[in-house]
């Protein structure tokens, strides 16, 4: 019986919020983002970012791709039909859904630095029959399908983020953070 706070204190000490308010209308529990992909390389630079989120009890991920470079940068798009698969290290596949309305960022062109930046931003939800897949086993691979193509992303376990400063670990994100918003 002395253990059981300190055992439920434990769990949640991962749990960092960006937001959660929750009134007698709505429920919002938004977790920190977090860096799942990012390529830097000369003039050109991919990260992808992930929100988990809960609205009024339905888990959500937020993703966020921020792309910059010197030269013009192909246009990609989120509709309704777009998903995110992933590869989980076990072997299943599990598929998010697209809940977003077409969608196709934001380019804007810094003067000061001569580079454009995309910033493309989706909404994708969970199915109820592979939820459950996520919380057991790391992800491997990503595959992101925009309006009229798809890109892969390998998952590292370690990410050590240039645009961030900080460390993160893509592959579990779903083992480590899916409670958190549950």
């Amino acid at each position: 019986m002395l253990f059981l706070p300190s055992l439920l204190f434990s769990q949640s000490d991962d749990c960092f919020y960006y937001m959660n308010v929750s009134t007698d209308s709505i429920s919002i529990k938004v977790l920190n983002e977090e860096v799942m992909y990012e390529r830097i390389y000369g003039n050109s630079e991919e990260i992808v970012l992930f929100k988990l989120l809960n609205n009024d009890g339905v888990p959500i991920v937020n993703v966020q791709l921020l792309q910059k470079n010197t030269d013009f940068i192909p246009t990609n798009c989120f509709n309704k039909s777009s998903k995110i698969v992933f590869q989980l290290v076990n072997g299943k596949i599990v598929t998010l859904h697209s809940i977003t309305e077409d969608n196709c960022g934001i380019l804007s062109y810094e003067e000061k630095e001569k580079i454009n930046t995309r910033l493309l931003d989706g909404y994708f939800a969970f199915a109820k029959n592979n939820y459950e897949e996520l919380k057991k086993s790391p992800i491997s691979l990503m595959r992101i399908q925009f309006v009229g193509q798809a890109k892969e992303y390998v998952i590292n376990s370690v990410i050590e983020s240039e645009f961030q400063n900080k460390i993160y670990y893509p592959e579990n994100i779903f083992v480590s953070f899916l409670k958190c918003i549950e």
